[in-house]
């Protein structure tokens, strides 16, 4: 399992801009070895494709496309050579260190500042630009680390991927970057050590920690490795062994159809090892192309098509939910943000690949995000990061023939990586599951230790203004016994309670639900983690409010068990109604409990580190709302709605309107509810049995939406994956059937409707949805 931030794995650069890397660094792009002599052994046509591609990777690696004289670019290439110029002269090669205050191994930080000097040699404007001084020291501190800590036949210690990826990356951007100041023997030192961590053989099998992003960040090393070398046939591999990830998997690493993306087998991961996976693809696509590996496979397209349905559902004004971020949460403050930074800057470098209508989407797609997020502007982030982003990102948001795309409205639902996506006008939020193939948490290498239940319904929400509220050290200050929307045995449980890297997982399947793309019905049967409770939870999710139902409730632990109403970072004022059954926390929205005992309440300020050992703590303020199940509860329950932006009168409004949202029932067997305003009505079946007019045949999840235009759309899914039939009966009378799916083998109209459904379990939870004519009101 990596344990490294991929902050500097993949940085990304523009398309190449005329010139930009000309002046100084015209002498590298002449044929040569990999130590950048003239290549005596090597076919001049293939040497020079190789030349080819070097000068391609400093153009999009380093970044280009800017006018180094221009501001901002002006100021920041000179603070990047100060930089340098700063390694340079602290440089003191010993027997164990590179720099005095970086004892080896010292496998990230060695490395990256090598890397910092030979960017500084390669970009213009930086005062050090083609300094061969600089370069000299760039090829001898990369010698000197390699006899010392990266030399074939060395035995790696402490995590694999720092040897196998982290290191070897940078180590070889800095070696192409300085060119022919490389000798011949420190060049071919340094193929040796790579071959030796990063055999050919590593990606022969696609399994184990060679899958998805990891084999994204092999073949790159491979790449790179054969790009130094002027090796067709690594170059060769380096695109052909990327075939996997291009393909659709069913289970553990990679893409899934419904836009899932899981790594580490059980985590939802597209904001940091899925960030890494477009980052890597991105570039490598950009190095690639015209050249003879261009990358050409016939399942590529695969990865354009998850730029929509897998990344841009996680990203909201900018950043990139912590829902699919795994053990990274926690690992720095505004750290959603990074997130999707990367991947947008990934999006559009990956669009100069893209056809035109989808490099037009992504583009608008991306000025809209660039817009809205107020708390890290976007472009100033770039700026101080990635120059060759910045330029790309300020050239769309300039050009006004690109419209800013808004925040989408509707709603998406991942069932393979149990975790929904709700997007109405103001507000969206977003719902973590765990399930039998999706882990409670995932900790690792020390991170994320209390992310126990963010796998038990967390359900996250933002409202207008709300972009940082799971960003401001809310990780390290939040009780997390407290998430949001979850369902908890509040039994104390040990720093990295379960497996680690993903394996706790509980064994309930009916985890999903369904959704008409506008509406859901969403549900989990959840165990919890290292403790006795289960509970039944469902979630339908509507235009301005989410009903949340639980049911069953049990636990043997000695301990209360509690469920979590809100649990918001915030100072502002709580008004609560006891008497009505309502509470509203200013400038956020409000709650009305329907059923299950009476609302508690606690404001607190909490203190963090941002990770243990860290010296400098955060305090935060806490508002938390939660329900009491008592001690060792047997069979209890509760029914609310979550109103996010809700005035206090239009809460107390709805609390005094008990036919606005009917609970039709609220068991161990089916929970449903009945919202006439909107003309739909939704029933998650644990199993079979009939409740508000719907029956079920079988556990599943059914969406009833009566359309006001004389038609009703009836939407069923398979959220335990094991049906082989499924008859679902509607008591309304129906004329007939609009459109059906090619699973509905029967339908029968008339006083009721009836449908029969053949195989869902092969359709990964995904909803199938029937149109059907309703009669005309006499």
């Amino acid at each position: 399992m990596t344990g490294c931030s991929r902050r500097f794995v993949l940085r990304l650069g523009g398309a190449a801009a005329t010139g930009v890397l000309a002046g100084a660094l015209a002498a590298a792009d002449t044929p040569r070895t990999a130590a950048g002599r003239p290549s005596g052994d090597v076919p001049p046509e293939v040497e020079a494709a190789f030349a080819a591609l070097r000068r391609r990777w400093r153009e999009v690696s380093a970044g280009s496309g800017f006018d180094a004289e221009a501001e901002p670019y002006r100021t920041r290439l000179a603070e990047r050579g100060a930089a340098a110029a700063r390694y340079r002269r602290a440089m003191a090669p010993a027997g164990g260190s590179l720099w005095p205050d970086l004892p080896f191994p010292s496998l990230r930080a060695t490395p990256a500042r090598l890397q910092t000097m030979a960017r500084a040699y390669a970009l213009p404007g930086t005062g050090l630009t083609g300094d061969a001084d600089l370069a000299g020291a760039v090829a001898a501190g990369i010698d000197h680390y390699r006899w010392r800590v990266y030399a074939a036949g060395a035995v790696p210690a402490g995590n694999w991927w720092n040897w196998q990826i982290g290191a070897p990356r940078k180590l070889l951007d800095a070696a192409l970057l300085i060119g022919p100041h490389l000798t011949d023997r420190q060049g071919a030192a340094l193929l040796s050590a790579v071959d030796h961590f990063v055999p050919e053989r590593r990606l022969d099998d696609y399994s184990g920690t060679s899958t998805a992003a990891n084999r994204v960040d092999l073949c790159t090393v491979t790449l790179l490795r054969a790009v130094l070398g002027s090796d067709p046939a690594k170059a060769a591999l380096a695109v052909s062994a990327l075939s996997p990830v291009f393909s659709y998997v069913t289970e553990g690493d990679g893409f899934y159809r419904d836009g899932s993306f899981v790594q580490h087998t059980s985590i939802p991961y597209q904001g940091t090892y899925g960030g890494t996976l477009l980052s890597g693809l991105a570039t490598m696509f950009a190095v690639l192309r015209g050249s003879p590996w261009e990358i050409t496979d016939p399942d590529r397209q695969i990865v354009f098509d998850m730029v929509e349905r897998s990344f841009a559902p996680f990203i909201h004004d900018g950043f990139c939910m912590d829902l699919v971020s795994g053990r990274a949460v926690g690992r720095v403050p505004y750290g959603d943000h990074h997130r999707g930074h990367l991947i947008a800057a990934a999006i559009l470098l990956l669009g100069q690949e893209a056809s035109a209508a989808e490099r037009a989407r992504w583009q608008g797609m991306v000025k809209g995000w660039a817009l809205r997020d107020a708390h890290r502007p976007m472009l100033a982030t770039a700026e101080r990061e990635d120059l060759g982003f910045h330029a790309r990102l300020a050239a769309v948001l300039d050009d006004d023939a690109v419209p800013a795309a808004g925040e989408p409205s509707g709603h998406r639902l991942m069932a393979m990586s149990a975790r929904a996506v709700h997007r109405r006008p103001g507000w969206c939020a977003a719902l973590s599951m765990a399930s039998d193939r999706i882990g409670h948490y995932e900790y690792g290498n020390g991170e994320n230790l209390r992310g126990w239940h963010t796998g038990s319904g967390m359900l996250y929400w933002w409202g207008e203004g709300h972009g940082d509220h799971y960003s401001d050290c809310f990780w390290p200050t939040v009780d997390p016994y407290r998430l949001p929307g979850t369902t908890v045995s509040t039994k104390r449980l040990a720093d990295g309670a379960g497996e680690a890297w993903g394996g706790s997982r509980p064994p309930g399947r009916w985890v999903g639900g369904a959704t008409d793309g506008t509406y859901a019905a969403v549900g989990q049967h959840l165990n919890g983690l290292d403790s006795t409770m289960e509970a039944f939870k469902s979630w339908f999710f509507l235009d301005d409010a989410v009903v949340c139902l639980g049911a069953g409730i049990t636990g043997q632990d000695g301990v209360p068990v509690e469920t979590v109403v809100d649990n918001r970072r915030t100072a502002a004022p709580l008004t609560v109604d006891a008497a009505a059954g309502w509470a509203h926390l200013a400038g956020h929205g409000g709650y009305v409990v329907l059923d299950g005992g009476p609302l508690r309440t606690l404001r607190e300020e909490r203190t963090g580190r941002q990770r243990p050992g860290h010296p400098a703590e955060a305090t935060r303020s806490y508002v938390t709302l939660w329900l009491d199940h008592g001690v060792d509860p047997a069979g209890a329950g509760y029914a609310y709605l979550l109103l996010p932006g809700a005035s206090p009168e239009g809460t107390g409004a709805r609390a005094a309107d008990p036919g606005w949202a009917g609970v039709l029932a609220n068991t161990a067997r089916l929970q449903g509810v009945r919202i006439p305003s909107l003309g739909i009505t939704a029933v998650n079946f644990w199993n079979g049995g009939a409740a508000g007019g719907l029956a079920a045949s079988a556990p599943c999840s059914v969406l009833v939406r009566e359309h006001g235009d004389g038609t009703a759309t009836l939407t069923v899914s398979d959220p335990r994956r094991d049906l082989d039939e499924l008859t679902v009966t509607w008591d309304r009378p129906v004329d007939g059937v609009l459109g059906g799916h090619r699973l509905l083998r029967s339908a029968t109209t008339g006083e009721r409707l009836t449908l029969a459904f053949g195989r869902l379990a092969d359709r990964g939870g995904g909803s199938q949805t029937v149109t059907v004519r309703l009669p005309r009101e006499t």
